[in-house]
């Protein structure tokens, strides 16, 4: 048992009381099947464990743990008591022995699998756990407390993060007004690989390569240039880019920003007309966000996306806005805190202060061209701030 296991169990106590949403918080996991469980409890992921193990955290009293005999140790590392198992049936009366006395209790469980993020206990194990007269919530905003909220260091790796790729979306477009100039072979794949390079030499790392997309191509949110067939940049097209990265230092968390460009003179008037839509969706969710958050309150993931959404549905695009406004970001580029989602999921966790997400409304006209815009949000406690300023705020012209 180490210091950080314990000081990490006595958090995970701390925040069980001060939510009293349930009476403690039970961890459950067989072959890996919950790495949220790993993490969150500071375990190794790459320990062998082939049985299922338990480990409950009362909000009040010592930790209990539940292990398969051929694998005791396997849970050396926490504090607390250890019960072992051999047979399933004394798997099931240490289990309903353990949490006897208790009324609700939190695991990794989302209702109607609403956040899959969340979901990692299978319906026959909550069946279990449910067959010892308690009820089952979900640990989602307890999670957020451990996986989502960060710290000074990482606030300070996201505005570096969020700084050098402002800079980096400038020298993008340098590269393609250049390019097109001086009439240079200039193609999706080839800026893509700009950009990562550009990424490398800044000190970041990223978890795949940026989105460069050209008119059509741009109307597919995921579009990923191959280096065999990618389209041309040439003059009068349309770009978007997208470009997520952090620094490569442990513990750093990701930035992640899109814009959109005109390999032009002249904008037309389509393209300007949809890039506005996507933008007044964009800083109708900001300006909620803010306002919320000044005023003490921290709002539902799916309300912002539907403050962004309505806006977009009225003009008369809803059917074109093909994904979630936001998602977390952590120190992966889709972190483990509240989504801004309220179209593939319903996502009901609130907005906790030190957390960070994106909102990146889109407008995707197939066939033609598609528009994103994008930017990350931190939730302070009183103040939500973006970093990697300015904003794009109209689709100007590269030539």
């Amino acid at each position: 048992m180490s210091a950080a296991h314990q000081e990490r169990v006595a958090a995970i106590q701390r925040a069980l009381r001060e939510s009293c949403t349930s009476d403690g918080w039970l961890f459950y996991d067989f072959r890996g099947s919950d790495p949220l469980g790993y993490r969150v409890l500071l375990l190794d992921p790459a320990i062998h464990v082939t049985r299922r193990w338990y480990y409950w955290i009362p909000a009040e009293g010592a930790p209990t743990k539940l292990l398969h005999r051929i694998e005791p140790h396997v849970l050396d590392a926490l504090p607390g008591d250890a019960i072992t198992y051999l047979s399933w049936d004394e798997q099931r009366r240490s289990l309903a022995r353990i949490l006897s006395g208790h009324r609700i209790i939190s695991m990794q469980y989302s209702p109607f699998n609403a956040v899959p993020y969340v979901s990692r206990v299978d319906a026959g194990t909550v069946e279990l756990v449910r067959s010892c007269g308690v009820e089952v919530r979900t640990s989602a905003d307890l999670i957020q407390t451990f996986e989502a909220c960060w710290t000074d260091q990482q606030l300070e790796s996201h505005q570096f993060a969020a700084a050098a790729l402002r800079r980096i979306v400038d020298e993008a477009f340098d590269h393609i007004r250049a390019g097109v100039i001086n009439g240079r072979n200039l193609t999706e794949y080839g800026l893509q690989q700009f950009i990562l390079a550009r990424i490398h030499a800044a000190g970041m790392v990223t978890s795949s390569a940026p989105i460069a997309a050209v008119n059509a191509h741009s109307a597919d949110p995921h579009y990923g240039p191959s280096e065999v067939g990618s389209s041309g940049i040439k003059r009068d097209d349309f770009v978007l880019i997208d470009l997520w990265a952090k620094q490569a230092h442990a513990s750093s968390v990701y930035a992640d920003i899109t814009w959109t460009a005109y390999a032009g003179q002249h904008v037309p008037r389509k393209h300007q007309e949809i890039f506005a839509i996507v933008r007044q969706g964009r800083d109708a969710a900001l300006t909620f966000v803010q306002e919320a958050v000044k005023n003490g309150r921290y709002p539902l993931g799916c309300e912002v996306d539907d403050v962004c959404r309505g806006v977009i549905r009225t003009a008369g695009y809803g059917d074109q806005f093909l994904h979630r406004t936001g998602h977390s970001i952590g120190e992966e580029v889709h972190g483990n805190g509240a989504n801004i989602d309220g179209l593939e999921t319903q996502d009901d966790r609130r907005l906790m202060a030190r957390t960070c997400f994106s909102i990146e409304p889109g407008v995707y006209l197939r066939g033609e061209f598609g528009v994103r815009s994008e930017l990350d949000v931190y939730v302070g406690e009183r103040e939500a701030r973006v970093y990697g300023l300015p904003l794009q705020t109209e689709l100007s012209p590269l030539l």
